[in-house]
């Protein structure tokens, strides 16, 4: 499996990114004006403050040149995982549903979040057991995970909440709990909580890697 790990102005998570995704295959940071992904199967949209948050999170950076190869790799069917900032570039690219909005409280929040897994019939969950509870740090201030009433209803319907958090966990007030979306597709997923820094067990937890394990079964299982 070959990652690409997009790296924008104000990125900060996109070593780590890298990191993770070098545990599970081959992985290389893209800087934001490349349009080439050298081939890649997943794409992994990083945490941070992409061009400092400026106008919304993720507003910017949604018209880098990557991003125009970002979502026509989504459209051949490609995987596509963002991650906290990289959450909010897919839903202002349009490639996610809903919004993310300031936390309830209106402040920068960094903790340790209980996550419960809805579905691992997917690319993304795959390695985790049906109901399994994920301990993966959080840390934003723009993750009020947002949708009109009828989105999320058809979001419910159509399975596509893969991850929701505990409901004692959820500090930015996300609608229905949720933590995680999918698109309707299959192919494209956004968290706000950071996988990619629970894959060492000297972290306190090596529960996020298995999202990135879910990815390599994915790409595998495509190549049988």
């Amino acid at each position: 499996m070959r990652t690409a790990v997009l790296q924008f102005p104000g990125s900060c998570d996109e070593r780590d990114a890298l990191a993770a995704a070098r545990l599970v295959g081959d992985a290389d940071l893209h800087w934001h004006r490349d349009r080439d992904l050298r081939g890649a199967d997943v794409v992994v949209v990083p945490g941070g403050f992409s061009y400092g948050d400026y106008l919304r999170a993720g507003a910017i950076a949604r018209f880098s040149p990557a991003m125009e190869s970002v979502v026509e790799l989504a459209g051949e069917g490609g995987l596509v995982l963002g991650i906290c900032n990289g959450f909010q570039v897919l839903c202002e690219a349009g490639l996610l549903p809903g919004a993310l909005l300031p936390n309830a409280g209106r402040r920068f929040t960094f903790r340790q979040v209980d996550l419960e897994v809805v579905r691992t019939d997917t690319a993304f969950t795959s390695a985790c057991e049906p109901g399994e509870r994920l301990s993966v740090p959080a840390k934003h201030s723009w993750g009020r995970y947002y949708a009109p009433e009828e989105t999320l209803d058809a979001l419910e319907a159509g399975g596509q909440v893969l991850l929701r958090y505990d409901s004692a966990h959820n500090f930015n007030g996300s609608l229905r709990d949720i933590a995680g979306v999918m698109n309707a597709a299959g192919n494209v997923f956004g968290l706000m909580p950071h996988p990619e820094h629970a894959v060492d067990a000297r972290t306190g937890s090596t529960d996020g890697l298995r999202i990135f394990e879910s990815l390599r079964l994915a790409v595998e299982g495509a190549r049988a």
